[in-house]
């Protein structure tokens, strides 16, 4: 018997290793490998707890037991958003999946402020966090403590609990989802940016989601946040005049639209319009762009840019496109299930562009190989980077450099098999 106990008790040859040691082997491993090492014993998973740096949260009452503080004492990174709604099973006992775009049932307020001073004094150097529905109390607690925090991401924000935000001294990236369709009833508008603006001077990039105001509230962010470099405004509630206010972010290199019906809907006389000097990327994605104005608007205050990225973007036809023109240093130009341009109308704008370097045509279904002319042809020859794929019957490689492909003059496609390009 004492035989048996004897051999059991030196089977586990990890027991003689320190947890120092275990945890330096253990953080050599890929990550893919952690949760599995996690289930060989009660110590392992302790000490994979201490491994992990990010976690999302999907049950509230893991964190108010404190469980979640002793199994992952070492988050920098925390996500409690899916945590802070209510679930309700259905009668099959089945968990709905729920979008934050749906309207939603949310922790009380009170309650989760209690987690989040909780989770300031537990996670003092967390760097990045996600919340929903917090309020100016359970922010300014993470402020007065989490001093290293540079990402802050909030959802069912209002203009009232970013005065909890400016505590934040060191933050560098701020996403604000105000969407009025989430059923929360929260608003940021114009008081809401000026407060953001004011507060958290050392803003990189700031990403507004559902989010109203006008040309006050962007200028604001543009005169306070001169570090700002990147602003994305998805499904946007502006109202018209904003675009005007981009001159003021003198710092900018990145502009992204999302998803946004209008870009405009008033942008003013050009000559007010004002122009982003340092603005290198310019991203359209899902956006209409059936208006002449706002988009001719858009290109005036975008003129200096290098890069222009236009993925499903409705209702952009030839003449709009053309206005893309305006701008005259385009190096790169990358198109995606743009239906409406037509080969020539990318080629009125292409042969204005001096500067162009990159060019990338994807699923574009009314740009044809048969319809490129000898001096768009000629224009492709000299690019450093062309990618050709208008449609699935094109007979260019997707990976074409563009050197030497085409012939001067002629023709360039045949019928047959063999045919050259």
């Amino acid at each position: 018997m004492h035989s048996h106990h004897h051999h059991r008790a030196d089977s586990d040859c990890t027991s003689l290793l320190s947890n120092q040691l275990l945890l330096h082997v253990f953080s050599k491993l890929p990550i893919c490998d952690h949760l599995t090492t996690s289930l060989v014993c009660k110590r392992w998973l302790y000490l994979h707890g201490r491994l992990v740096p990010s976690l999302r949260l999907l049950e509230w009452q893991f964190l108010e037991s404190g469980r979640l503080f002793a199994r992952f004492p070492h988050l920098t990174e925390f996500d409690i958003v899916r945590s802070c709604i209510l679930v309700t099973p259905n009668p099959g006992g089945v968990l709905l999946s729920l979008s934050l775009g749906d309207k939603i049932d949310m922790l009380p307020p009170d309650r989760i402020d209690q987690g989040l001073q909780l989770i300031a004094q537990r996670y003092p150097k967390l760097r990045r966090i996600g919340v929903l529905g917090a309020s100016e109390c359970g922010l300014g607690s993470l402020a007065g403590t989490c001093q290293a925090l540079q990402e802050l991401e909030l959802h069912c924000c209002g203009d009232l609990c970013l005065k909890g935000v400016s505590g934040f001294v060191n933050l560098q990236v701020v996403k604000l989802n105000s969407n009025s369709r989430d059923g929360c009833g929260s608003v940021v508008s114009d008081i809401g940016l000026t407060i953001l603006a004011q507060g958290c001077k050392r803003l990189v990039k700031l990403q507004l989601c559902g989010c109203e105001g006008s040309y006050d509230g962007i200028k604001a962010i543009g005169q306070c946040c001169q570090m700002l470099e990147e602003l994305t405004l998805r499904d946007h509630r502006m109202d018209g005049g904003w675009l005007a206010a981009l001159s003021f972010c003198g710092n900018l290199k990145t502009l992204r639209l999302e998803s946004c019906k209008a870009i405009d809907s008033d942008p003013g006389p050009d000559e007010h319009l004002g122009v982003c000097p340092m603005l290198e990327e310019l991203h359209l994605e899902r956006c209409q762009l059936r208006d002449r104005k706002s988009t001719k608007s858009l290109f005036l205050v975008c003129r200096r840019v290098r890069d222009i990225v236009l993925r499903n973007c409705w209702g952009f036809q030839d003449d709009l496109f053309a206005l893309a023109s305006l701008s005259r240093r385009v190096k790169l130009l990358y198109l995606e299930h743009c239906s409406l341009l037509t080969t020539q109308g990318l080629e009125s704008v292409l042969v204005s562009w001096k500067d162009l370097e990159r060019l990338t045509v994807v699923s574009c279904s009314k740009i044809k190989d048969s319809q490129v002319t000898p001096q768009l042809a000629s224009l492709f020859s000299v690019l450093k980077e062309l990618k050709w794929r208008p449609d699935t019957r094109s007979l260019l490689s997707s990976d074409l450099d563009g050197i030497g492909m085409w012939r001067q003059g002629g023709k360039f496609f045949t019928s047959s098999k063999g045919a050259r390009y």
